[in-house]
Protein backbone atom coordinates (compact mmCIF):
# COMPACT_ATOMS: atom_id res chain seq x y z
CA UNK A 1 0.00 0.00 0.00
CA UNK A 2 1.51 3.23 -0.89
CA UNK A 3 2.45 6.09 1.41
CA UNK A 4 -0.64 8.05 0.46
CA UNK A 5 -3.26 4.97 0.90
CA UNK A 6 -1.45 4.50 4.67
CA UNK A 7 -2.97 8.27 5.58
CA UNK A 8 -6.45 7.65 4.72
CA UNK A 9 -9.21 6.71 7.00
CA UNK A 10 -10.02 3.45 7.95
CA UNK A 11 -13.19 3.27 5.86
CA UNK A 12 -11.09 4.45 2.74
CA UNK A 13 -8.58 1.45 3.67
CA UNK A 14 -10.69 -0.72 3.79
CA UNK A 15 -12.27 -0.21 0.39
CA UNK A 16 -8.75 -0.63 -1.10
CA UNK A 17 -8.01 -3.64 0.97
CA UNK A 18 -11.63 -5.31 -0.93
CA UNK A 19 -10.53 -3.96 -4.32
CA UNK A 20 -7.68 -5.85 -4.04
CA UNK A 21 -8.89 -9.24 -2.75
CA UNK A 22 -11.52 -8.99 -5.56
CA UNK A 23 -14.64 -8.65 -3.11
CA UNK A 24 -15.21 -5.55 -3.69
CA UNK A 25 -19.21 -4.82 -4.98
CA UNK A 26 -19.19 -3.13 -8.48
CA UNK A 27 -22.36 -1.85 -9.98
CA UNK A 28 -22.49 -0.83 -13.56
CA UNK A 29 -25.48 1.43 -14.80
CA UNK A 30 -26.16 1.62 -18.54
CA UNK A 31 -26.00 -1.59 -20.14
CA UNK A 32 -24.96 -1.04 -23.57
CA UNK A 33 -22.18 -1.11 -26.01
CA UNK A 34 -19.77 0.00 -22.95
CA UNK A 35 -21.56 -0.63 -19.47
CA UNK A 36 -21.94 -4.10 -20.44
CA UNK A 37 -18.19 -5.40 -22.42
CA UNK A 38 -16.70 -3.12 -19.05
CA UNK A 39 -19.17 -5.22 -16.40
CA UNK A 40 -18.19 -8.14 -18.03
CA UNK A 41 -14.56 -7.42 -17.83
CA UNK A 42 -14.85 -7.15 -13.92
CA UNK A 43 -16.97 -10.45 -13.63
CA UNK A 44 -13.81 -12.08 -15.25
CA UNK A 45 -11.53 -10.75 -12.42
CA UNK A 46 -13.77 -12.21 -10.13
CA UNK A 47 -15.64 -8.88 -8.96
CA UNK A 48 -19.31 -9.37 -7.06
CA UNK A 49 -20.90 -7.52 -10.24
CA UNK A 50 -24.41 -6.05 -10.76
CA UNK A 51 -25.58 -4.45 -14.17
CA UNK A 52 -28.32 -1.75 -13.79
CA UNK A 53 -30.45 -0.63 -16.88
CA UNK A 54 -34.28 1.12 -16.97
CA UNK A 55 -34.80 -1.13 -20.01
CA UNK A 56 -36.57 -4.33 -18.47
CA UNK A 57 -35.79 -6.37 -21.78
CA UNK A 58 -32.38 -6.07 -21.48
CA UNK A 59 -32.62 -6.96 -17.95
CA UNK A 60 -34.30 -9.54 -19.10
CA UNK A 61 -32.19 -11.23 -21.75
CA UNK A 62 -28.81 -10.92 -19.46
CA UNK A 63 -30.54 -13.09 -16.92
CA UNK A 64 -31.49 -15.74 -19.19
CA UNK A 65 -27.89 -15.80 -20.57
CA UNK A 66 -29.12 -13.62 -23.41
CA UNK A 67 -26.91 -11.19 -25.72
CA UNK A 68 -28.16 -8.41 -27.58
CA UNK A 69 -25.19 -6.74 -28.35
CA UNK A 70 -23.62 -8.45 -31.75
CA UNK A 71 -19.96 -8.86 -30.98
CA UNK A 72 -20.41 -10.14 -27.48
CA UNK A 73 -21.62 -14.47 -27.62
CA UNK A 74 -24.08 -15.60 -25.56
CA UNK A 75 -21.46 -17.74 -24.08
CA UNK A 76 -19.95 -14.61 -22.27
CA UNK A 77 -23.01 -13.90 -21.02
CA UNK A 78 -23.84 -17.35 -19.45
CA UNK A 79 -20.11 -17.36 -18.14
CA UNK A 80 -20.77 -14.59 -16.33
CA UNK A 81 -24.03 -15.66 -14.92
CA UNK A 82 -22.40 -18.81 -13.95
CA UNK A 83 -19.93 -15.92 -12.04
CA UNK A 84 -22.58 -14.48 -10.09
CA UNK A 85 -23.04 -11.48 -12.79
CA UNK A 86 -26.69 -10.55 -12.50
CA UNK A 87 -28.92 -7.44 -14.01
CA UNK A 88 -31.74 -5.41 -12.34
CA UNK A 89 -33.82 -2.68 -12.71
CA UNK A 90 -34.03 -1.74 -9.18
CA UNK A 91 -31.90 1.55 -8.50
CA UNK A 92 -32.37 0.61 -4.29
CA UNK A 93 -29.61 -2.27 -4.93
CA UNK A 94 -27.06 0.57 -5.75
CA UNK A 95 -26.71 0.52 -1.51
CA UNK A 96 -24.91 -2.42 -1.64
CA UNK A 97 -22.33 -1.56 -4.28
CA UNK A 98 -18.95 0.21 -3.05
CA UNK A 99 -18.25 1.47 -6.19
CA UNK A 100 -20.76 2.43 -8.85
CA UNK A 101 -20.02 3.24 -12.64
CA UNK A 102 -22.02 5.12 -14.72
CA UNK A 103 -21.88 4.20 -18.79
CA UNK A 104 -24.89 6.14 -19.90
CA UNK A 105 -25.86 7.66 -23.40
CA UNK A 106 -24.71 11.39 -24.22
CA UNK A 107 -26.37 12.31 -27.29
CA UNK A 108 -27.34 15.82 -28.77
CA UNK A 109 -31.16 17.44 -28.43
CA UNK A 110 -32.55 18.38 -32.09
CA UNK A 111 -30.84 21.69 -31.16
CA UNK A 112 -27.81 20.34 -31.21
CA UNK A 113 -27.22 20.96 -28.19
CA UNK A 114 -25.92 17.80 -25.17
CA UNK A 115 -28.78 16.13 -23.46
CA UNK A 116 -27.71 15.27 -20.79
CA UNK A 117 -30.65 13.80 -19.24
CA UNK A 118 -29.82 10.38 -19.04
CA UNK A 119 -26.95 11.38 -16.39
CA UNK A 120 -29.31 13.70 -14.72
CA UNK A 121 -31.85 10.72 -14.23
CA UNK A 122 -29.17 7.94 -13.53
CA UNK A 123 -28.34 10.83 -11.01
CA UNK A 124 -31.44 11.38 -9.21
CA UNK A 125 -31.96 7.40 -9.53
CA UNK A 126 -29.52 6.45 -6.86
CA UNK A 127 -28.65 9.38 -4.82
CA UNK A 128 -31.07 8.56 -2.57
CA UNK A 129 -29.42 5.02 -1.95
CA UNK A 130 -25.93 6.86 -1.01
CA UNK A 131 -24.02 5.47 1.43
CA UNK A 132 -20.97 7.34 3.13
CA UNK A 133 -17.83 5.75 1.22
CA UNK A 134 -18.78 4.79 -1.90
CA UNK A 135 -17.16 5.63 -5.16
CA UNK A 136 -18.88 7.41 -7.89
CA UNK A 137 -17.31 7.13 -11.58
CA UNK A 138 -19.06 8.23 -14.51
CA UNK A 139 -17.77 7.35 -18.03
CA UNK A 140 -20.14 8.98 -20.26
CA UNK A 141 -18.32 11.40 -22.81
CA UNK A 142 -19.59 14.52 -21.83
CA UNK A 143 -18.17 18.60 -21.95
CA UNK A 144 -15.60 19.80 -18.86
CA UNK A 145 -17.71 20.39 -15.95
CA UNK A 146 -20.24 18.11 -15.53
CA UNK A 147 -19.05 15.64 -13.10
CA UNK A 148 -18.83 18.76 -10.89
CA UNK A 149 -21.23 21.14 -12.21
CA UNK A 150 -24.05 18.37 -12.98
CA UNK A 151 -23.50 15.26 -11.43
CA UNK A 152 -22.23 16.64 -8.04
CA UNK A 153 -25.13 18.63 -6.85
CA UNK A 154 -27.92 16.20 -8.07
CA UNK A 155 -25.98 13.46 -5.88
CA UNK A 156 -25.73 15.83 -2.86
CA UNK A 157 -29.40 17.22 -3.07
CA UNK A 158 -30.90 14.20 -3.31
CA UNK A 159 -29.60 11.66 -0.92
CA UNK A 160 -31.00 11.25 2.67
CA UNK A 161 -28.09 11.22 4.97
CA UNK A 162 -26.84 14.51 3.31
CA UNK A 163 -23.59 13.20 2.42
CA UNK A 164 -21.33 15.60 0.45
CA UNK A 165 -18.57 14.69 -1.96
CA UNK A 166 -14.91 14.69 -1.01
CA UNK A 167 -13.31 17.22 -2.38
CA UNK A 168 -10.07 17.85 -0.80
CA UNK A 169 -7.47 15.73 0.91
CA UNK A 170 -8.79 16.14 4.34
CA UNK A 171 -12.24 14.78 4.30
CA UNK A 172 -14.04 13.19 6.90
CA UNK A 173 -14.46 9.92 5.10
CA UNK A 174 -18.61 9.71 7.58
CA UNK A 175 -20.14 12.09 5.64
CA UNK A 176 -19.06 11.93 2.45
CA UNK A 177 -18.59 10.09 -0.83
CA UNK A 178 -16.09 9.55 -3.59
CA UNK A 179 -16.41 10.97 -7.09
CA UNK A 180 -14.12 10.40 -10.38
CA UNK A 181 -14.31 10.72 -13.87
CA UNK A 182 -12.80 8.23 -16.17
CA UNK A 183 -13.59 8.58 -20.04
CA UNK A 184 -14.84 5.45 -21.56
CA UNK A 185 -12.36 4.35 -24.92
CA UNK A 186 -14.34 1.30 -26.84
CA UNK A 187 -13.92 1.40 -30.54
CA UNK A 188 -16.65 -1.47 -31.60
CA UNK A 189 -15.43 -4.09 -34.11
CA UNK A 190 -11.77 -3.44 -33.19
CA UNK A 191 -10.34 -6.94 -32.25
CA UNK A 192 -6.78 -5.55 -33.25
CA UNK A 193 -6.30 -4.03 -29.33
CA UNK A 194 -7.19 -5.89 -26.43
CA UNK A 195 -9.89 -4.47 -23.79
CA UNK A 196 -7.45 -4.41 -21.15
CA UNK A 197 -4.46 -3.17 -22.78
CA UNK A 198 -6.45 0.08 -23.69
CA UNK A 199 -4.78 2.86 -20.85
CA UNK A 200 -7.57 4.29 -18.30
CA UNK A 201 -7.67 7.56 -17.67
CA UNK A 202 -8.82 8.89 -14.61
CA UNK A 203 -9.49 12.60 -12.94
CA UNK A 204 -11.04 12.36 -9.41
CA UNK A 205 -12.72 15.05 -7.10
CA UNK A 206 -10.23 14.12 -4.72
CA UNK A 207 -6.55 12.44 -4.22
CA UNK A 208 -8.40 9.34 -2.48
CA UNK A 209 -10.74 9.54 -5.41
CA UNK A 210 -8.28 9.12 -7.87
CA UNK A 211 -6.42 6.49 -6.13
CA UNK A 212 -9.71 4.30 -5.53
CA UNK A 213 -10.85 4.56 -8.80
CA UNK A 214 -7.04 3.50 -10.06
CA UNK A 215 -7.70 0.58 -7.85
CA UNK A 216 -10.64 -0.28 -8.99
CA UNK A 217 -9.52 0.48 -12.93
CA UNK A 218 -6.20 -1.27 -12.45
CA UNK A 219 -7.91 -4.77 -11.76
CA UNK A 220 -8.48 -5.03 -14.97
CA UNK A 221 -6.72 -2.84 -17.38
CA UNK A 222 -3.41 -2.70 -17.56
CA UNK A 223 -2.30 0.71 -17.05
CA UNK A 224 -4.07 3.66 -15.10
CA UNK A 225 -3.63 7.21 -16.47
CA UNK A 226 -4.24 9.57 -13.45
CA UNK A 227 -4.85 13.46 -14.24
CA UNK A 228 -5.68 16.49 -12.24
CA UNK A 229 -9.09 16.74 -12.07
CA UNK A 230 -12.67 15.26 -13.57
CA UNK A 231 -12.22 18.07 -15.76
CA UNK A 232 -9.16 17.65 -17.49
CA UNK A 233 -10.17 13.45 -18.03
CA UNK A 234 -13.45 14.74 -19.77
CA UNK A 235 -11.54 17.17 -21.99
CA UNK A 236 -9.69 14.35 -22.79
CA UNK A 237 -12.22 12.09 -24.21
CA UNK A 238 -13.40 14.97 -26.50
CA UNK A 239 -9.93 16.10 -27.62
CA UNK A 240 -9.34 12.32 -28.53
CA UNK A 241 -12.91 12.02 -30.89
CA UNK A 242 -12.32 16.33 -32.23
CA UNK A 243 -8.97 14.71 -33.36
CA UNK A 244 -10.78 12.12 -35.38
CA UNK A 245 -13.25 14.49 -35.87
CA UNK A 246 -11.09 17.75 -38.22
CA UNK A 247 -8.62 14.85 -39.26
CA UNK A 248 -11.96 12.94 -41.04
CA UNK A 249 -13.15 16.21 -42.18
CA UNK A 250 -9.83 17.28 -43.99
CA UNK A 251 -9.43 14.25 -46.17
CA UNK A 252 -12.91 14.32 -47.15
CA UNK A 253 -12.29 17.57 -48.19
CA UNK A 254 -9.69 16.70 -50.12
CA UNK A 255 -11.48 13.58 -51.14
CA UNK A 256 -13.83 16.17 -52.87
CA UNK A 257 -11.04 18.57 -54.88
CA UNK A 258 -9.05 14.97 -55.82
CA UNK A 259 -11.99 14.22 -57.78
CA UNK A 260 -12.38 17.70 -59.72
CA UNK A 261 -8.31 17.44 -60.68
CA UNK A 262 -8.61 13.56 -61.60
CA UNK A 263 -6.88 11.75 -59.08
CA UNK A 264 -7.25 9.15 -56.75
CA UNK A 265 -7.08 10.27 -53.24
CA UNK A 266 -7.05 6.70 -52.43
CA UNK A 267 -3.92 6.25 -53.76
CA UNK A 268 -2.45 9.62 -52.13
CA UNK A 269 -3.14 8.37 -48.89
CA UNK A 270 -1.45 5.17 -49.41
CA UNK A 271 1.44 6.71 -50.40
CA UNK A 272 1.45 9.62 -47.44
CA UNK A 273 1.29 6.86 -45.34
CA UNK A 274 5.01 5.47 -45.88
CA UNK A 275 6.18 8.42 -44.13
CA UNK A 276 7.76 6.89 -40.79
CA UNK A 277 6.79 10.13 -38.65
CA UNK A 278 4.37 13.00 -38.59
CA UNK A 279 1.20 11.51 -40.88
CA UNK A 280 -1.01 9.56 -39.32
CA UNK A 281 -3.84 8.12 -42.46
CA UNK A 282 -7.58 9.27 -42.18
CA UNK A 283 -10.00 8.38 -45.28
CA UNK A 284 -12.57 9.93 -47.25
CA UNK A 285 -16.47 8.63 -46.52
CA UNK A 286 -19.70 9.55 -47.22
CA UNK A 287 -20.20 11.20 -43.19
CA UNK A 288 -19.97 10.43 -39.83
CA UNK A 289 -21.22 7.39 -38.43
CA UNK A 290 -21.61 5.39 -35.00
CA UNK A 291 -22.25 7.40 -31.55
CA UNK A 292 -19.14 9.54 -30.72
CA UNK A 293 -17.70 11.54 -33.99
CA UNK A 294 -20.91 12.87 -34.88
CA UNK A 295 -21.75 14.26 -31.00
CA UNK A 296 -18.50 14.64 -29.15
CA UNK A 297 -17.39 17.27 -30.65
CA UNK A 298 -20.30 19.62 -30.29
CA UNK A 299 -20.41 18.84 -27.11
CA UNK A 300 -17.42 21.50 -26.49
CA UNK A 301 -18.56 23.58 -28.89
CA UNK A 302 -21.17 24.10 -26.98
CA UNK A 303 -19.40 24.45 -23.77
CA UNK A 304 -17.05 26.81 -25.15
CA UNK A 305 -20.13 29.53 -26.02
CA UNK A 306 -20.02 29.84 -22.05
CA UNK A 307 -16.57 31.40 -22.12
CA UNK A 308 -16.71 33.55 -24.96
CA UNK A 309 -14.89 31.09 -27.57
CA UNK A 310 -15.60 30.22 -31.07
CA UNK A 311 -14.47 26.84 -31.77
CA UNK A 312 -14.37 27.54 -35.75
CA UNK A 313 -12.11 24.40 -36.36
CA UNK A 314 -15.23 22.08 -34.63
CA UNK A 315 -17.60 23.61 -36.20
CA UNK A 316 -16.10 24.07 -39.54
CA UNK A 317 -15.07 20.06 -39.31
CA UNK A 318 -19.15 18.85 -38.60
CA UNK A 319 -20.01 21.22 -41.71
CA UNK A 320 -17.75 19.52 -44.08
CA UNK A 321 -18.68 15.82 -42.53
CA UNK A 322 -22.51 16.77 -42.53
CA UNK A 323 -22.02 17.83 -46.07
CA UNK A 324 -20.49 14.64 -47.30
CA UNK A 325 -23.93 12.72 -47.22
CA UNK A 326 -25.52 15.17 -49.88
CA UNK A 327 -22.35 14.97 -51.73
CA UNK A 328 -22.46 11.11 -51.77
CA UNK A 329 -26.58 11.71 -53.34
CA UNK A 330 -24.87 14.41 -55.86
CA UNK A 331 -21.97 11.92 -57.03
CA UNK A 332 -25.04 8.83 -57.53
CA UNK A 333 -26.97 11.66 -59.48
CA UNK A 334 -24.18 12.22 -61.89
CA UNK A 335 -23.22 8.72 -62.50
CA UNK A 336 -27.53 8.55 -63.29
CA UNK A 337 -27.11 11.05 -65.80
CA UNK A 338 -24.34 9.44 -67.40
CA UNK A 339 -26.46 6.76 -68.25
CA UNK A 340 -29.44 9.05 -69.38
CA UNK A 341 -31.64 8.32 -65.85
CA UNK A 342 -33.25 10.33 -63.50
CA UNK A 343 -32.36 9.89 -59.60
CA UNK A 344 -36.24 10.28 -59.43
CA UNK A 345 -37.64 6.80 -59.92
CA UNK A 346 -34.47 5.15 -59.94
CA UNK A 347 -33.75 2.15 -57.53
CA UNK A 348 -30.81 2.63 -55.35
CA UNK A 349 -28.93 -0.21 -53.73
CA UNK A 350 -26.95 1.41 -51.11
CA UNK A 351 -24.76 -1.55 -49.35
CA UNK A 352 -23.25 -1.43 -46.38
CA UNK A 353 -25.76 0.80 -43.38
CA UNK A 354 -23.20 0.37 -40.35
CA UNK A 355 -20.46 2.90 -40.38
CA UNK A 356 -18.20 0.55 -40.27
CA UNK A 357 -18.25 -3.14 -40.41
CA UNK A 358 -19.51 -6.13 -38.34
CA UNK A 359 -21.11 -3.40 -36.10
CA UNK A 360 -24.75 -2.60 -34.78
CA UNK A 361 -24.97 1.46 -35.41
Amino acid sequence: MSSKAQSHPQKIDQLLTSIHARTAKVGIIGLGYVGLPLALLFNEAGFPVTGFDIDPEKVKALNNGRSYIYRIPQTEIAAAAAKGFLATDEYAQAKEMDAIIICVPTPLNEYHEPDLSYIRETAKAIAPHLRAGQLIVLESTTYPGTTEEVLVPILEAGNKSQLKAARDAQYDPAGTFLVAFSPEREDPGNDTVARKDIPKVIGGLNPAASELAGAVYNSIFNRVVPVSSPAVAEMTKLLENIYRCVNIALVNELKMLCLRMGIDIWEVVRAASTKPFGFQPFYPGPGLGGHCIPVDPFYLSWKAKEWDFHTRFIELAGEINTAMPEHVVNRGSAALNSQRKALNGSKVLDMGLSYKSNVED
